[in-house]
């Protein structure tokens, strides 16, 4: 941030301290007012010290669960705070004494008007030149900052003639000495330690308003954002602006150097650095309260619930310096800047005049500075306003217009209300969520059921044909044995039988023919055999017709098993008809679920357009009638119990990384679809910029498949935003060694010579710069064209990559100077060979502070090496040197100039030759 020279305050562009602050008094510290962080009853932020309020004003209203109408009136707090006399004052005013006089004790302020006669002044708070910047963090901001924790609007402003300590007061970022951080890193650290980044959300847009245009300093392409009121509220918004979330304090920081780099400045009479812009920063604020829930409320009205949200925003404004002309010494175009800050703080002026005297009339749409703080005077903001003066009676009349202005600021009023509203969006997204849960739960239930209905009817009915045929089969097999055993034994009988009559009568003819008479008598004696084998016959079909009866009697056993084959049959049968009635019984669940569903639909429906109405009739009846009315609509709301599965959130998504994988996106930089492509590659970017990702990424083969896109694609989006993920991953030493292996270089020259969009050529430009910090590299990187396609980058003359072009050169110089000093180095420089100095010699005196501080590293760095002596005096370097060692702001690149000129005998022949004196 820019200061004056004259200030006794760092100066954040330059990193010097000018003047140091005397040691702080232990009265004014213990003095400070220290409001806790996040008050929580309404009766306490309706105080007069937390509102900010000059006397007590009417109590608030009642805080409702949406925040529609209560209100308190509460008076602009105005804080003076004087400079400490700078160097030069000290030398000039030396005989005179200062123009004011502080009495912080009774919080008064004289101004002489001469020796004799004095006015005087009272203020909220008077801070002296002693007063540190926790103290003037504490008065003048912090109950700002609470307010916005707690749902209001809150502004903070500084105002005052340029070089009294503006910018030192709100944007310093302490990285030397934290004690000197400033109100915008400090409200920051306030925000960050109370809200939970789990439920909550932090985020910033940084603006300045130039020459009545407002532009965007983190994105500088955005140069022509437009200012939209909304008509029924009056509230003003940037809905162009670039909105960036917040997750920790280094980020932010980061964020404000960003801005401070593409902010205009310029050198002046009263400042070296005076801002030529006004700054400023919106920090939006939202927060998600927990609501109680009376025990009888059931899970679904539970569930319905809107949460409760409180939205913030917390604007610091730090103008630039109202300035004489005649002493500024302003001309050209620094003039015509002076003119725009002086119209734009005229119509300020004008605005708080209207605002102090009650006017009907309040000139807000005569400048946009005006209509951007139409909030901050007379609207619904906190506000807190920091006036900074000099001591030096030289400046009597810009001291005393500032003091004026102060008091007059004092006497505006703001009706300051508190921006709380349910969250209807959060609600509707939770219950579409539980729907599609229960309709999942409902088809995986179903689904299984029919499963296992058809999986027991297919078991039952194999299980049951199986059984008839094995039976079946053993039935017909004992069947056919017992009917082949007894047709067997039946023909053996009757064979034997037909054997024995034909013997038997054979017998009997022989017999007769041999005796005659003796027939009858001898007859007994040869029948006899016949008998006994008859005999025989009898037992045998006795013993077969036994057989056939145990034959009968195991085909009737076998027939009883059988017939219960059967009978188990038709219980299976009946069972399958059970298991389809109950299958037929889920089917009508299924579908009378889904008309629950409908249901829920309908009345999802319903309760999102009640939401509408509630949120109109917070407009136009009051927050008591409408929070009633809502209440009573959830009690008569009937709705299904809605069951939560596990109750799982969803992962955030910072955590998608892990989720999705590493190798499934970088196989998304393959799709055939150009627009996965280019998705996928801002997704590779982004997890390249946190250094935990960039070996994974490496590991996982996305370093070759970024500079595979290089090779094959020709969209210049995923060239751009490709080479910034390279860009990222050259910081690593390892990761620049691998880069040239695969050819790194000769594609990133050949996307340059291509590209025609600067912020393409920006990110190729960093990432060679990268490259050329390797000392290992220095060799290949020039024989591989890094030189020249840097020096070729030029052509495109944008600031942006012009400062990344001589950051390379700086990191190449660096490297050489390195080894010059090693011994390891000889021969003339590999820029001066490929004709960088020239251009390095015709860009020394630009006024872009990147580049022109990469510029005068590189000048000394080459000028280290002896054998570049020649080439640089011969091609005017040395005149540069010359000028660094005695105008640059930084004092260790102006002692190195200098060094560097009185060690080098060639130098010294030179400037001997042209009488020039280094001393």
């Amino acid at each position: 941030m820019s200061t004056s020279s004259g200030t006794g305050y760092v100066n954040q562009r330059t990193g010097t301290h000018r003047s140091s602050l005397r040691a702080q008094s232990s009265s004014s510290a213990s003095s400070a007012q220290k409001p806790s962080l996040k008050s929580k009853t309404l009766l306490r932020k309706s105080s007069p010290a937390a509102l900010g309020v000059g006397s007590s004003s009417a109590a608030a209203g009642s805080k409702s669960g949406n925040g529609g109408d209560s209100a308190v009136r509460g008076r602009v707090r105005v804080a003076v705070r004087l400079r400490p006399r700078n160097g030069e004052e000290m030398i000039a005013d030396a005989d005179f004494a200062d123009c004011v006089e502080l009495q912080p004790e009774v919080k008064r302020l004289k101004l002489r008007k001469n020796n004799w006669d004095t006015d005087t002044f009272e203020f909220d708070e008077v801070l002296t030149e002693y007063a540190s910047q926790k103290r003037v963090y504490e008065v003048v901001a912090k109950p700002v900052v609470e307010g916005v924790l707690d749902g209001y609007n809150g502004t903070i402003m500084a105002y005052g003639q340029t070089g009294t300590g503006k910018t030192y007061t709100l944007g310093q970022l302490g990285e030397e000495d934290v004690a000197d951080r400033g109100i915008m890193v400090r409200a920051m650290e306030d925000i960050l330690a109370q809200v939970s980044l789990e439920t909550d959300s932090i985020s910033v847009s940084y603006l300045q308003l130039y020459m009545e245009t407002v532009q965007d300093l983190l994105d500088p392409a955005n140069d022509n954002i437009a200012i939209v009121e909304d008509p029924k509220s009056g509230d003003v918004s940037l809905p162009g602006a670039t909105l960036v979330e917040i997750r920790d304090q280094h980020s932010f920081l980061e964020l404000l150097q960003l801005g401070e780099a593409h902010r205009f400045a310029a050198n002046t009479k009263l400042n070296t650095e005076s801002s030529r812009s006004h700054a400023i920063l919106m920090v939006h604020v939202r927060r998600s309260l927990k609501t109680s829930e009376s025990n009888g409320n059931s899970h679904m009205t539970k569930s319905l619930k809107p949460p409760l949200v409180r939205k913030g925003k917390l604007v610091v404004v730090d103008l630039a310096g109202s300035e004489r002309i005649s002493k500024s010494g302003s001309e050209g175009h620094t003039l015509e800047e002076a003119k725009s800050i002086n119209l734009s703080l005229s119509a300020l002026g004008k605005c708080i005049n209207a605002l102090a005297e009650n006017s009907s009339h309040v000139p807000f749409r005569d400048s946009k500075l005006t209509r951007l703080l139409r909030d901050s005077f007379g609207g619904t903001a906190r506000t807190s306003l920091v006036i900074t003066i000099g001591p030096s009676p030289r400046h009597r009349g810009e001291t005393t217009s500032t003091i004026m202005f102060g008091q007059r600021a004092m006497k505006v009023e703001n009706m300051v209300k508190l921006k709380e509203e349910f969250d209807y969006k959060s609600l509707s997204k939770r219950l579409e969520v539980q729907l599609d849960s229960l309709i999942e739960e409902n088809e995986r239930q179903q689904k299984a059921f029919v499963d296992e209905i058809e999986r027991i009817t297919v078991e039952a009915h194999n299980q049951i044909s199986e059984a008839e045929k094995r039976y079946a089969n053993a039935l017909e097999e004992e069947k056919l044995r017992y009917q082949n055993d007894y047709v067997e034994s039946i023909k053996k009988l009757e064979e034997n039988w037909s054997k024995n009559q034909k013997k038997l009568a054979a017998e009997r003819l022989a017999l007769g023919e041999k005796n005659g008479l003796d027939v009858t008598s001898n007859g007994n004696r040869s029948i006899a055999p016949a008998l006994e084998e008859v005999s025989e016959l009898k037992k045998t079909v006795q013993k077969e017709a036994q057989l056939k009866m145990a034959a009968e009697e195991e085909v009737n056993r076998l027939k009883l098993q059988l017939a219960e084959f059967k009978r188990v049959e038709v219980s299976g049968n009946s069972e399958i008809m059970r298991l389809h009635k109950m299958l037929e019984s889920e089917t009508q669940q299924k579908e009378k679920l889904e008309e629950e569903i409908a249901t829920l639909h309908t009345q999802l429906l319903q309760l999102s357009l009640t939401a509408d109405e509630t949120r109109q009739n917070l407009e136009r009846h009051g927050s008591q009638k409408t929070s009633g009315a809502l209440d009573s609509f959830m009690s008569q709301l009937k709705l299904p119990q809605l069951q939560d599965p596990g109750n799982a959130e969803k992962p955030p998504v910072a955590k998608l990384f892990e989720q999705v994988g590493l190798q499934k996106i970088l196989s998304l930089l393959e799709a055939d679809d150009a627009d996965v492509r280019i998705h996928a590659v801002k997704v590779v970017a982004n997890l390249a910029a946190e250094e935990a990702n960039q070996q994974q990424i490496v590991e996982a083969g996305g370093l070759t498949s970024l500079l595979m896109l290089l090779r094959s694609t020709e969209d210049e989006t995923i060239h751009r935003v490709a080479a910034g993920a390279i860009a990222n991953l050259a910081m690593n030493e390892t990761n620049q060694e691998l880069i040239m292996d695969q050819g790194g270089i000769d594609l990133l020259s050949s996307t340059a010579a291509n590209a025609q969009d600067p912020q393409t050529l920006r990110m190729v430009a960093g990432a060679i710069a990268n490259l050329c910090g390797n000392d290992k590299l220095q060799t290949k990187l020039r024989s591989e064209g890094g030189i020249a396609a840097l020096l070729g980058m030029v052509r495109c003359g944008h600031p942006d990559v012009l400062a990344q072009v001589a950051r390379g050169i700086a990191n190449f110089a660096k490297c050489e100077s390195r080894a010059s000093t090693q011994g390891t180095k000889r021969g003339k420089s590999l820029l001066i060979e490929d004709g960088a100095l020239s251009w390095i010699v015709q860009n020394a005196k630009t006024e872009t502070t990147a580049i022109k501080r990469h510029i005068e590293l590189a000048l000394c760095h080459l000028a280290q090496h002896e054998g570049n002596a020649k080439e640089m005096v011969k091609e005017g370097a040395i005149w540069e040197l010359v000028r660094i060692s005695r105008e640059c702001s930084r004092e260790d690149i102006r002692s190195l100039a200098h060094r560097t000129l009185t060690s080098t005998p060639a130098f010294l022949t030179e400037l001997r030759r042209l009488r020039v004196d280094i001393r």
